[in-house]
């Protein structure tokens, strides 16, 4: 496909595959979004009349049994991915799955395997997007010995937080029979931390859900499974840990996220205001405080998940972020959480397969 049209076929069409993933493609030379199937057909029709898509499928199986589609995007909540992928995958078809990879670490490993048995065909997870523009100065620096030795890493994250609203609507990520063990967005700031200080190797959890019950769009009273607050220590593999508090009922924070790597020599610290704004600061041994630092712009990352995805299909550069293997990984140290969580015990990585 070094040269051919790639025809692309939508299954879902929610948020993120609006506001990224249709405007990524249309970017791309040589690609063409040729249908989409969403969760009803007149959704599917909106979405064609809003951004020039030729047909709506029937649903998803039509999509895949459609001999003019090369690839598919997933934009589906996690309970759909592993069902699509696999299918996807055994038509024939280049899969760009929207995260998180799966409800658990056995669906991913299924997918992984699966995706592993067609070796021709491209396989991606949406990464994790808010950290793009600093992780090559992150991890530039702490590989050049920067920080030293990693004695910890100290990130609390309440981005979307706010006082709890009891009997506030039930949004899908509260359900777990859509999103499994993913707990609000705390996996996919997991995978950002991967990419700069490698993986944890032993889980410990605390959590709750102090927004007890919410109400379901019939107006039940709905009890919550999935915490809204949680606090974990980690082990890292490399040495050191990790400390991790991550909330979406917390009042006046300061800060939207903040995240601090602590080594022998030197800090490095993300932040995220109130604003939204994001800032990589640091300092060494003998400063008095740490400095904002300046992004090299030829180390600046950003989005272009669907430039490398076409890129992949045609050849040209393999699949960095996010590869199945990575989400394998952070997949396993989300369920270590859950199983911490409810067992009070510390969980070591990596988990057996069952």
């Amino acid at each position: 496909m070094a040269s051919k049209v790639i025809r692309v076929g939508l299954i879902g069409a929610g948020g993120n595959t609006r506001s990224r993933h249709i405007p990524g493609f249309k970017a791309q030379e040589g690609v063409e979004i040729v249908c989409v199937a969403n969760r009803t057909p007149e959704s599917a029709k909106k979405v064609a009349d809003e951004f020039g898509v030729k047909r709506v499928a029937a649903n998803w199986t039509d999509v895949l049994a459609d001999d003019g589609v090369d690839a598919v995007c997933i934009g589906t909540w996690p309970y759909m991915h592993e069902e699509l992928l696999t299918a996807a995958l055994k038509a024939g078809k280049h899969v760009l799955c929207e995260a998180r990879m799966a409800m658990n670490v056995v669906e991913a490993r299924r997918m992984l395997k699966e995706s592993r048995r067609h070796p021709a065909l491209t396989a991606q997870i949406v990464p994790a997007p808010h950290t793009l523009a600093f992780d090559k100065t992150i991890v530039g620096m702490i590989g050049s010995g920067y920080i030293g030795e990693l004695i910890t890493l100290d990130a609390r994250v309440t981005v979307t937080s706010d006082f709890p609203k009891s009997e506030s609507p039930v949004h899908w990520r509260h359900d777990r029979v859509l999103s499994g063990n993913n707990i609000m967005g705390m996996g996919i700031w997991y995978e950002a931390m991967m990419r700069w200080v490698g993986q944890a190797s032993t889980v410990q959890a605390v959590g709750q859900s102090v927004v007890a019950h919410r109400t379901d769009k019939s107006g039940a009273r709905v009890a919550m499974t999935i915490p809204d607050h949680v606090d974990i220590l980690s082990r890292m593999e490399q040495g050191g840990q990790m400390r991790f508090s991550f909330s979406t009922v917390l009042g006046l924070a300061p800060m939207q996220a903040e995240a601090s790597i602590f080594g022998t020599e030197g800090t490095i610290c993300l932040r995220q205001d109130k604003a939204g704004k994001m800032s990589l600061w640091s300092g060494k041994r003998g400063d008095s405080d740490l400095k904002e630092v300046a992004i090299d712009p030829a180390k600046r990352g950003g989005w272009r998940v669907e430039e490398e995805f076409i890129n992949a299909i045609r050849g040209r550069e393999p699949v960095t972020h996010t590869d199945l293997a990575t989400g394998v990984k952070y997949m396993e140290w989300t369920d270590a959480v859950t199983l911490a969580l409810r067992s009070g015990n510390a969980v070591r990585l990596p988990l057996a397969e069952a």
